[in-house]
């Protein structure tokens, strides 16, 4: 995805915007009046509030992928899992007005195409996690009791639910420590005894 500096701007006010007011504060006036810009100047690199939102998602999946690919992959699915959370809890503590775009309430209901890229941004996650998950199980390190997709369903909502609190909580926690805890605690019930 292509993306200029003043559109990267734009969707992180937009960010922003959603941490403070929620959907029904994102408004191109709200916007222009945030980053100090006329209106006219948000329409020439947007068309309309859904195109900044799903510009918005779509680069949380572009690097959201680019980041958790480019890992150093390692032959031990433990510390994979490990460095995969990691990163996603660094980026979003040094970026939480990003977090707000996939938990914002009534976001979802704007738009069946706002939702199709929510969907695209869940199935970079599912594409960096699923591999590692088959590999701990198959080397006998995480459990076979429960199916790759249920394993994988069980941490990405536990991940969902640590950062749903840490929004919450208005970013006033560390996540990265507790994030390292959350996925120790993860670790702990998957892995074989």
């Amino acid at each position: 995805m292509d993306i200029t500096p003043r559109q990267l701007e734009i969707i992180e006010a937009a960010g922003k915007i959603l941490t403070t007011s929620g959907v029904s504060g994102l408004t191109i006036k709200n916007l222009a009046k945030e980053m100090q810009f006329s209106e006219s100047a948000i329409y020439r690199h947007f068309k309309s509030k859904e195109d900044i939102i799903i510009a918005m998602l779509n680069y949380l999946a572009d690097n959201i992928d680019k980041r958790l690919s480019n890992l150093a992959k390692s032959a031990d699915p433990e510390a994979q899992l490990k460095s995969l959370f990691r990163e996603q809890f660094r980026f979003f503590s040094e970026n939480p007005h990003f977090v707000v775009a996939v938990f914002s309430d009534g976001l979802m209901e704007e738009s069946q195409l706002i939702n199709q890229n929510f969907l695209k941004l869940m199935n970079v996650k599912i594409k960096n996690l699923m591999p590692v998950i088959m590999e701990g199980q198959q080397k006998g390190i995480f459990t076979n009791a429960i199916t790759t997709d249920e394993l994988m369903h069980i941490i990405m909502g536990t991940f969902k639910l640590q950062m749903f609190k840490w929004r919450i909580a208005n970013f006033e926690f560390d996540i990265k420590r507790s994030g390292d805890n959350m996925v120790q605690s993860i670790l702990t019930l998957i892995k074989k005894a």
